[in-house]
């Protein structure tokens, strides 16, 4: 690395640029130069269209990268065995409150039954986010997608579709763990979509390292956000020189071991 480099490199660091969106700069050794972005993938009506500056960004760069292209049509839960029925899944407190929630929140339990724990989490959070105003066609990053197709734009996969749903298939006693934190931290986690969407709507964080609430255990943190940093770090690295835009979910971007500090 030349000494230009280097200095230009401290440069930023020391006086990084600010967006009006969760947005950063960090270039890497390799002449990699990223322009990360703390994605929400549901958004408010009012979250588009996409800040004019972030889409100049997008324009001048030679990809857009995602944790997944989620803009095609089939389901990623396709082909999934059928587990179990509840009630041979979570003993009688569990379930209990299980049905509590998808009372609360209009969802049959017979929907849920043919789901496994790790989905049937997923499809509570996203019912919850649907209750709080949010909708898929205005996340962040379904939003950059279709601008870097109508700009005939490579699009590149941090991990896809698949290997997300692999991780979580990988998940102990078929993901009770990620269905019993979203049970528990209900009420923190609508508090943080709101805080994320006014990341958008009014002004991005300040600093890197927030004090963030907890809505995943430690063993879950660290398998839904460390070790996935980790690998995605390791891929940017590898990336041939260039400009991208880089949009992953907005947590990723904040609090310990986020994927700037690793970067840098």
């Amino acid at each position: 690395m030349s000494l230009f480099h280097r200095l230009k490199i401290a440069f930023r660091a020391l006086f990084p640029r600010r967006y009006a969106w969760p947005g950063l700069d960090i270039s890497l050794p390799g002449g990699q130069h990223l322009h990360l972005v703390g994605s929400i993938h549901m958004g408010t009506r009012d979250m588009s269209p996409l800040p004019p500056g972030l889409i100049t960004r997008l324009r001048g760069a030679d990809a857009l990268i995602v944790e997944a292209d989620i803009s095609g049509d089939e389901s990623p839960f396709a082909g999934l065995a059928i587990p179990p029925p509840l009630n041979e899944r979570l003993n009688p407190a569990q379930l209990t409150e299980l049905e509590r929630f998808a009372d609360e929140l209009g969802l049959p339990l017979s929907m849920l039954e043919s789901q496994p724990l790790w989905q049937i989490a997923m499809v509570l959070q996203a019912t919850q986010a649907q209750r709080l105003g949010l909708r898929g066609e205005f996340g962040i990053d379904y939003q950059l997608l279709n601008a870097a197709r109508a700009q005939q734009l490579p699009v590149i996969e941090l991990e896809g579709s698949d290997s997300q749903i692999a991780l979580l298939r990988q998940m102990p006693n078929d993901g009770l763990l990620l269905l019993e934190d979203t049970l528990t931290h209900w009420h923190t986690n609508a508090r943080l979509l709101q805080t994320m969407v006014s990341w958008w709507l009014e002004a991005p964080p300040s600093v890197d390292k927030l004090a963030l609430p907890a809505t995943f255990s430690e063993s879950l943190y660290d398998v839904l956000m460390h070790e996935r940093n980790q690998a995605w770090c390791s891929t940017l690295h590898a990336l041939p020189a260039g400009r991208y835009v880089v949009a992953v979910g907005a947590l990723h971007l904040y609090g310990e071991g986020n994927l700037p500090s690793l970067l840098r």
